[in-house]
């Protein structure tokens, strides 16, 4: 048995017209999940909107009961949600081309479980220290692994937003699935690349190990992302561990 807390905000930044992601803050499901739009004229966040709306639908629908259970719920849910985005965009010519990003952690026994597709992510701030459990699947992260780029390259590249993967792409969809150990304490962070992108890891992990409520933390980051620029929409959610029996 697992409980958690969570909150979730976001902002459409200073730059942007219209917010393209989306969020979902469900605790009393042990969900967790963020989307990061793509496609213009509204069509981005029409995609997220669809991620959102599925991964809810199926964990409120059948709540797993195990790890390898929500392992598959979250497979499930990823490829359900590529697919209605993707009849839409045929149905529809003006959602041609849209995609988003996607995020979601499940939390079940002691374990969670994280789906990830794209360069949203997802962190875990545990014993003070600040973790990124996710990998980019993005050009400038490639250049990394290939040693071509360092990291701080990687965060200025002018190709930096040049995603690999993405739902609402392809027929086809492949999902990093992560799963770990969860313990009393342990504080998940979900965020779109307007965080990440605008506020260096160690000012997040700052911010997380602050006496400010769940709540404030979260308000607090996309304040650091619009203060440094705010370029992009910014989404955060974060999912405290309470108790784990």
């Amino acid at each position: 048995m697992i409980r958690i807390e969570s909150c979730g905000r976001t902002d459409v930044g200073l730059r942007r017209s219209n917010n393209e992601d989306a969020f979902v803050s469900a605790p009393e499901l042990g969900l967790l999940a963020l989307a990061d739009g793509m496609g213009g004229a509204a069509s981005g966040e029409v995609a997220s909107g669809i991620f959102a709306d599925t991964v809810r639908e199926l964990l409120s629908a059948a709540p797993p009961s195990d790890v390898e259970e929500s392992r598959r719920l979250v497979l499930r849910s990823f490829l359900l949600a590529n697919r209605r985005i993707r009849e839409l965009a045929a149905r529809a010519p003006e959602h041609k081309d849209m995609g988003c990003t996607g995020e979601m952690v499940v939390f079940t026994d002691d374990r969670y479980v994280v789906g990830h597709v794209g360069d949203s992510r997802v962190y875990l701030f545990r014993g003070g220290r600040l973790r990124q459990v996710t990998k980019d699947h993005s050009f400038v992260q490639e250049q990394v692994d290939q040693g071509v780029l360092t990291p701080g390259q990687a965060r200025v590249h002018a190709c930096r937003h040049m995603i690999l993967r993405a739902l609402g792409i392809d027929d086809s969809l492949d999902v990093d699935l992560i799963s770990g150990k969860a313990y009393p304490g342990d504080l998940i962070l979900l965020c779109s690349d307007g965080l990440s992108d605008m506020v260096v890891d160690s000012l997040i992990e700052e911010r997380l190990a602050s006496g400010l409520s769940l709540e404030g933390k979260a308000e607090r980051l996309v304040l650091d992302a619009c203060d440094a620029g705010g370029y992009d929409n910014v989404t955060i959610v974060l999912g405290l561990v309470l108790q784990v029996e």
